[in-house]
């Protein structure tokens, strides 16, 4: 790819993740709770995984772009960026292939959750994978799936803390992980958090094959 074209791909790329979080966002802070929509009021909306996925990669996109505008190493940002993606490709995998089969789709592929649950995560994958970079380290594979892990750790210590909580919404298992009880819950986050570092493995192996 042309340098030039290569250049303003990077940048056109991370912008759209950018608008796509700030859409997402917006439609998250105006739009009413919806049950079984994994949608809250208001700010509550960043106790979400899928959200808080989403915000982080429009965050890390947004200082990628300022990298590479004033000629810094993007490489430093290298395990951000995995981090990022091996976030929203669990929140694209877990609605895909968990969620949606299990409640339906419909709702989760709307408003705000089109841009967190779809559009986002594809656009943020196919960038990590189009745009070539320098070679990742192994290590990085472990940091990607810290955010995860420490989320999922908070979201069982919540639960223990204050107890499950009454019917949607101010229940506190949110994801309903507990519904088969706490052994298949922790089994559930520890099998996300596995994912999560399979994901990170298999997206380090993509853009290692066409390092710089």
């Amino acid at each position: 790819m042309n340098n030039q074209i290569y250049y303003k791909a990077q940048i056109r790329l991370n912008l759209i993740i950018v608008s796509f979080t700030i859409v997402g966002i917006i439609f998250m802070l105006t739009t009413p709770s919806e049950p079984g929509s994994l949608q809250a009021e208001g700010l509550e909306n960043l106790k979400f995984y899928t959200v808080l996925s989403n915000v982080f990669c429009g965050i890390v996109s947004l200082i990628y772009v300022f990298f590479i505008l004033a000629g810094r190493d993007t490489a430093k940002l290298s395990s951000f960026k995995l981090a990022a993606v091996c976030g929203v490709a669990i929140t694209f995998a877990v609605v895909a292939f968990f969620f949606g089969p299990l409640y339906g789709y419909p709702q989760f592929y709307k408003r705000g959750n089109l841009f967190f649950h779809l559009l986002e995560p594809v656009l943020a994958m196919a960038e990590f994978i189009i745009i070539r970079r320098k070679p990742i380290p192994f290590r990085y594979t472990l940091i990607a799936s810290v955010p995860t892990l420490l989320y999922g750790i908070g979201y069982m210590l919540n639960i223990l803390i204050n107890g499950i909580g009454g019917p949607w919404p101010y229940t506190n298992d949110f994801y309903a992980f507990l519904s088969w009880g706490w052994p298949v819950g922790i089994l559930i986050f520890c099998g996300i958090t596995l994912t999560a570092f399979a994901a990170a493995c298999l997206f380090r192996f993509i853009s290692n094959k066409r390092a710089i």
